[in-house]
C-alpha cells in the first residue's frame, strides 16, 4: 500500500527531474544521468516518472527540445544553428523532431505562413455565421463567429499563421461555403482539400473522425483505440478542442463514455 509519505517523496523526486531537464535539456541528458540525480535505476526511474507525468523521460525531452527550438526559430535563429543550441547533433535530428511532433519541417514552422495567401470570407450558414480561410493548398479555417465577433475571429486565424497574408475574398470563399453546406449538389463533384497544421497526433486523431459513418458516435476511448492509443483519451479530447475545420472534421460525432457530448 502506498503511503502519503511515498507519495510526498515521489512527488519531490519527479519536480526535481522535472526542474533538472527544463535546465539542462541543452546537454540532452541520457536516461541513466537523469535517474542518478534521484537515485534510482533506469528502469524504476521510467516508471516513476511515466506514472506521474503521463509520457516517458525521453518523450518530455523531446518536448522541451522541440519548444526551445521554436522559441529560436521564431527569433530568426538558423536552423542549423537552432539544433546545435538544443543540443541536438545534426539539423536532420531537429528535423525529425519536429515531423514528429508538429507534422511540419523546422523550415515551414520558420515561415509560420511567410509567402502564403490566405483568401477569408465571413459566411451565414444554417448554424450561424462562420469564418473560411482558404490557401492555393486547401482550406485551412473554419470557425463559428460570435455575434460582433469577426474581429476575434480574425486575430485567431491570423496568430495561426502569423506571417500570411491575409485577403478578404468572399468570391473565392463563397463557393466552397456552398459545397461544405450543399454536399448533394451538382458543384460537389471533388473532395475538398484541407490545409491543415497540427502535431503528428492531432493530423492522426482528424484523419480518424474523418472515417466516422455519418450518423454515427464513437467515444473518446474508441479513437484512441483506433489510433492504438488506448489509454490517450485526454489527448483525443485536446486534438478535438483544437480542431480547426470542426464542420468538415466531424468532433460532434466524438462523445464521452456517458454520452454527453464533448466541447
Amino acid at each position: 500500500m502506498i503511503t502519503y509519505t511515498q507519495l510526498s517523496d515521489d512527488y519531490a523526486r519527479i519536480e526535481q527531474v522535472i526542474n533538472y531537464l527544463e535546465k539542462n535539456a541543452y546537454r540532452q541528458p541520457s536516461l541513466n544521468e537523469i535517474a542518478d540525480r534521484v537515485h534510482l535505476s533506469e528502469y524504476h526511474f521510467q516508471r516513476l516518472f511515466t506514472r506521474w507525468v503521463g509520457i516517458s523521460p525521453k518523450r518530455f525531452l523531446q518536448f522541451i527540445t522541440k519548444e526551445h527550438a521554436k522559441q529560436l526559430l521564431a527569433k530568426s535563429t538558423s536552423i542549423m544553428e537552432a539544433a546545435y543550441q538544443v543540443g541536438l547533433s545534426s539539423p536532420g535530428r531537429l528535423h525529425d523532431l519536429f515531423i514528429t511532433w508538429e507534422a511540419v519541417t523546422p523550415g515551414e514552422y520558420k515561415l509560420r505562413g511567410n509567402g502564403l495567401t490566405i483568401s477569408y470570407g465571413f459566411h451565414p450558414t444554417p448554424f450561424g455565421e462562420i469564418l473560411l480561410g482558404s490557401t492555393d493548398r486547401g482550406i485551412c479555417n473554419l470557425s463559428f463567429v460570435l455575434p460582433d465577433d469577426r474581429l476575434e475571429a480574425l486575430n485567431v486565424l491570423h496568430k495561426n499563421w502569423p506571417k500570411a497574408r491575409l485577403v478578404e475574398n468572399p468570391s473565392i470563399t463563397q463557393p466552397l461555403i456552398a459545397r461544405i453546406f450543399q454536399p448533394a449538389s451538382p458543384s460537389a463533384d471533388s473532395p475538398l482539400s484541407l490545409y491543415l497544421s497540427g502535431s503528428n497526433f492531432q493530423l492522426k486523431v482528424w484523419e480518424a473522425l474523418l472515417r466516422i459513418p455519418s450518423g454515427n458516435v464513437v467515444s473518446y476511448r474508441d479513437v484512441a483505440s483506433y489510433l492504438r492509443s488506448p489509454k490517450a483519451s485526454r489527448a483525443v479530447g485536446n486534438a478535438l478542442a483544437n480542431n480547426p475545420v470542426a464542420v468538415l472534421i466531424p468532433c460532434h460525432r466524438v462523445i464521452s463514455s456517458l454520452g454527453e457530448f464533448g466541447h
